[in-house]
C-alpha cells in the first residue's frame, strides 16, 4: 500500500508539472478576479466586451484540485471564447485540504461546496443563470459528472479522462472521496493491482463493481448534454473503460440529451486541453505529436459541444 501511495504522489506531481504552462495570463480583453467569498477558492474570468448575460462554465482541474497553470490555461481559453469561467479549487487552497496531504487529501469532499459555486454564478447579474456548464479533467472529470448528476442547474458536462464511479480514499483509512449532507457517498474500493503504478488498482477495482452498484455515478440524472473524452494509453487509470461505462449507462437509461464519447488510441491522460506548440518544453510530456494531435481534435469538438448547449442559435 505504501508503495502504491508513493507512486501515486510522484505521478500526480509529474502530471501537474507536465501540464504547467509558463507565462500564461488573461488576454487584455479579459478580467480575472480572485474569489474568496462564501468559502469558495476560485479565480473568475470574464470577457471584457460582452453584451447581455453570459453563459458560464465551472472548470475543475485534476487530482491536485487547485488553481494550477494547466486549468488556468483552459479557463482563459474558454473565457476568450465568450464564457464567464469560474476556475474552482476544491482540494488545494486556503481553507481547503493542504497540498502536502496529497493524495489522502481527496477525502470526503462535500458536494455542497460545488453547489455554492453554482449558486455564486447564478447570483451574478452578468451571468445567465440558465446557461451554466462544467468542464473537468481526471478526478475533476469524475467530479464534474458527479456534481451535474446531483444539481440540475448544470446544463452541459465535458468530462475528460473521467471516472464512472466514486472511488475510495487512499491510505489506510478508507472512506469515500465525496460526501453529501455530512455523509460519505457510496464508493468503490480500488483493488490490489499488479506490478508498479496505479492503473492496476483502479482497473482491478472495476472488476468488483457489481458488488458496489451504489458507487456508480448516476449520470442519467444530468440535466443536459454529456461529452466524455479518453486516451487508450492512459497509464493513470482506465479512463476509456470508465468513459464507456458512462456512455453505456446513458444508453441503458434512455438519456434524453445528446451525449458523445471521444476515444483516442494513441493518447494518454493528457488527451484534453488547448493544443501545445511543439517548441513548448512540455510538448513531449503531454504525449508528443500523438498526444497533441488528440488535443488538436478534442478541444474544438468540446467547445462546439458546449456552444450547442449554452449558445443555441449561434452555431
Amino acid at each position: 500500500m505504501r508503495s502504491i501511495l508513493k507512486t501515486l504522489v510522484g505521478v500526480l506531481l509529474l502530471v501537474t508539472m507536465s501540464h504547467a504552462v509558463h507565462g500564461q495570463s488573461p488576454a487584455p480583453s479579459l478580467s480575472k478576479t480572485a474569489i474568496a467569498a462564501n468559502d469558495l477558492v476560485a479565480d473568475f474570468y470574464q470577457p471584457g466586451e460582452s453584451r447581455g448575460p453570459l453563459p458560464a462554465l465551472i472548470v475543475l482541474g485534476g487530482s491536485r484540485g487547485g488553481l494550477d497553470d494547466r486549468t488556468a490555461w483552459e479557463a482563459t481559453a474558454l473565457a476568450e471564447h465568450g464564457y464567464a469561467v469560474l476556475h474552482l479549487a476544491y482540494i488545494v487552497g486556503p481553507g481547503l485540504p493542504a497540498s502536502a496531504q496529497l493524495p489522502t487529501a481527496i477525502h470526503l469532499i462535500p458536494l455542497e461546496y460545488f453547489k455554492t459555486a453554482i449558486d455564486w454564478l447564478r447570483s451574478r447579474p452578468a451571468i445567465d443563470p440558465n446557461r451554466i456548464g462544467i468542464v473537468g479533467t481526471s478526478i475533476g472529470g469524475m467530479t464534474a459528472l458527479l456534481v451535474a448528476a446531483h444539481y440540475p442547474d448544470v446544463k452541459v458536462v465535458v468530462a475528460a479522462v473521467p471516472s464512472s464511479v466514486v472511488w475510495s480514499t487512499f491510505g489506510s483509512s478508507r472512506t469515500s472521496m465525496f460526501s453529501r449532507a455530512g455523509q460519505p457517498l457510496p464508493y468503490l474500493p480500488y483493488g490490489l493491482g499488479r506490478g508498479a503504478g496505479i492503473h492496476g488498482p483502479f482497473d482491478d477495482g472495476l472488476n468488483d463493481l457489481a458488488q458496489h452498484p451504489d458507487a456508480i455515478i448516476p449520470v442519467e440524472k444530468i440535466n443536459g448534454p454529456v461529452m466524455v473524452i479518453c486516451g487508450k494509453l492512459d497509464s493513470l487509470w482506465p479512463s476509456c473503460r470508465m468513459s464507456a461505462q458512462v456512455v453505456a449507462r446513458l444508453e441503458t437509461n434512455g438519456f434524453k440529451h445528446a451525449f458523445q464519447i471521444l476515444e483516442y488510441a494513441d493518447a494518454g491522460h493528457s488527451v484534453f486541453g488547448p493544443p501545445v506548440a511543439p517548441e513548448n518544453p512540455f510538448f513531449a510530456a503531454l504525449g508528443g505529436p500523438a498526444g497533441n494531435a488528440a488535443r488538436i481534435d478534442s478541444w474544438p469538438k468540446a467547445v462546439t459541444f458546449i456552444d450547442a448547449a449554452l449558445k443555441p442559435g449561434k452555431q
